[in-house]
């Protein structure tokens, strides 16, 4: 990014956290149902907790191990070191959404330490990659959520606590302030919510805090040959792109404006917590930030240490799956997929998952890309539902695909038994056109007793004609009755050659 001020040279600096909450199918520490679980997304406000989520006396906390694994495989696809020992630590700090006055969280042995990944600096075809190291990854339980309006947007004068979130497990990935520009910024928000959504340990539905970024934002200033570090602002609880992208561009503009007139520096106790309006399209201050110290760290005495196995590492490493860059790489170079099928065939774990499918029945790519971006896209879309659950198989797929690649049925004729495959999983897709009478008419005994019969109406008089004379357009008069005859099966390729043999010679 360029400096505003002439003589000046500002460079950016950014560094992420980012908060991805795992979809166990219950909490951290306790039993009770995980609102990060898509079976219970649309619970009622306070309707999932318990004494352990909500701090009663007495009571004791388990580990998840599911948690833990899924921890694993998200520091495995960034390439961290996963640590063999690691231990519980609680983080102290008083809030109306942390019932318990406490977090459960890892302060000095993280379970995922340093890795790094590679992203594209931008969006745009063929961008350049940059590799953005990554920190730290340690796993902890989610606080509850404050809202500031009742149900429906119903104004309030005082705020209402909703603790089915609280005790939700959340991961935490610290990168190093690797990023130089908002965009860089956005692309490693895209690739790590494509990694945790396609290996399976989040939804990364952003609009309900699965992943929230924070940013931490300051500018290296260069003036009269001395440099200047302005003091880090984090903004706080980001789940989009668009707010990404512009609170660290207002930021970098802010920090210079606020320097030229105040000549703050990086300092002790200088960071600052920061909001973002996305009306006004600019941060706010809530609060200077604590120092570690502040929140108390101490182990925690009712949570035994873990320890992680290499056999354990190696048996979830094996479990990953290709990774969405790798994906994306392979259909472009291997597959010969257009930018455009590769961002529809990616946008959805489900239909990645689908379309690989499909390849391994042998169909080719550009067929079955076809067919889940036309038919498939078209219905999942009609039902509201996953292309996963349509009903349809990857055996069925195929089997339209060949039907189609044999010239037995039309475009047409495809969408329709493509419909009757989802209404009718695991029958034969032949069978179905048969059936339904979707297949083709390329016999050319009966087809030439209809092109006969066409040819002799009088009110194709002109159009024969004009195709006698080598005017191919007119063919389309005679394949429209031909279709009449025939409703809609005969095989329009077969039908053409036909005419222009038998009128033109």
């Amino acid at each position: 990014m360029v400096a505003s001020y002439p003589g000046l040279d500002a460079r950016l600096m950014v560094g992420m956290e980012i908060h991805v909450e795992l979809a166990t199918k219950t909490k951290m520490f306790t039993s009770v149902p995980n609102v990060a679980h898509p079976d219970y997304h649309h619970s009622e406000p306070n309707s999932i907790i318990d004494p352990v989520v909500i701090g009663m006396p007495g009571v004791l906390p388990v580990i998840n191990k599911a948690a833990v694994d899924m921890s694993i495989k998200v520091g495995l696809a960034l390439g961290c070191k996963i640590a063999n020992f690691t231990k519980w630590d609680r983080k102290s700090y008083y809030y109306p959404d942390l019932p318990k006055n406490y977090q459960i969280s890892q302060y000095d042995l993280p379970i995922c330490g340093e890795g790094e990944i590679e992203i594209p600096v931008n969006a745009e075809p063929e961008a350049p990659t940059k590799t953005i190291r990554i920190l730290r990854a340690h796993l902890e339980e989610d606080a509850g959520k404050l809202a500031h309006e009742a149900p429906g947007g119903v104004a309030i004068d005082h705020s209402i606590v909703d603790l089915n979130r609280a005790g939700t497990p959340l991961l935490e990935i610290v990168t190093y302030p690797d990023f130089e520009t908002p965009d860089e910024a956005v692309m490693f928000g895209q690739t790590l919510r494509d990694i945790v959504r396609h290996i399976g340990v989040s939804q990364g539905v952003m609009q309900m805090g699965h992943i929230r970024f924070e940013p931490n934002i300051n500018v290296i200033i260069t003036k009269d040959g001395k440099t200047y570090k302005t003091p880090i602002a984090e903004i706080k609880n980001l789940n989009s792109f668009k707010a990404v992208y512009g609170s660290i561009a207002y930021e970098y503009e802010r920090q210079i404006d606020e320097w030229m007139q105040t000549g703050e520096v990086m300092g002790a106790r200088s960071k600052s917590t920061r909001g973002w309006d996305d009306t006004k399209m600019q941060t706010t201050l809530q609060r200077h930030k604590e120092d570690e110290d502040e929140y108390r760290y101490f182990p925690d005495p009712d949570l035994v240490p873990v320890t992680i196995s290499q056999e354990h590492i190696d048996t979830l490493r094996a479990q990953l799956p290709e990774l969405p860059l790798v994906k994306r790489k392979r259909y472009a170079e291997e597959l010969g997929l257009n930018d455009k099928q590769i961002d529809a065939l990616l946008a959805e774990p489900a239909t990645t998952a689908l379309f690989d499918a499909v390849l391994k029945t042998g169909t080719s790519a550009k067929r079955a890309a076809a067919i889940l971006l036309n038919y498939a896209a078209k219905r999942a879309n009609e039902f509201g539902v996953e292309m996963d659950q349509l009903g349809i198989t990857a055996g069925q797929i195929h089997d339209i695909a060949k039907l189609a690649d044999d010239d037995k049925i039309s475009s047409t004729a495809a969408a329709d038994l493509f419909n009757l495959c989802c209404e009718n999983p695991g029958d034969s897709a032949e069978e179905l056109a048969n059936d339904h009478k979707l297949i083709q008419v390329s016999d050319t005994g009966a087809l030439d007793a209809m092109i006969d019969q066409v040819v002799a109406d009088p009110k194709c008089a002109k159009a024969v004609e004009d195709i006698k004379a080598g005017k191919d357009k007119a063919i389309g008069m005679l394949m429209g009755q031909i279709m009449k005859l025939s409703k809609g099966s005969a095989n329009p390729k077969v039908v053409t050659e036909m005419i222009k043999k038998k009128l033109q010679g």
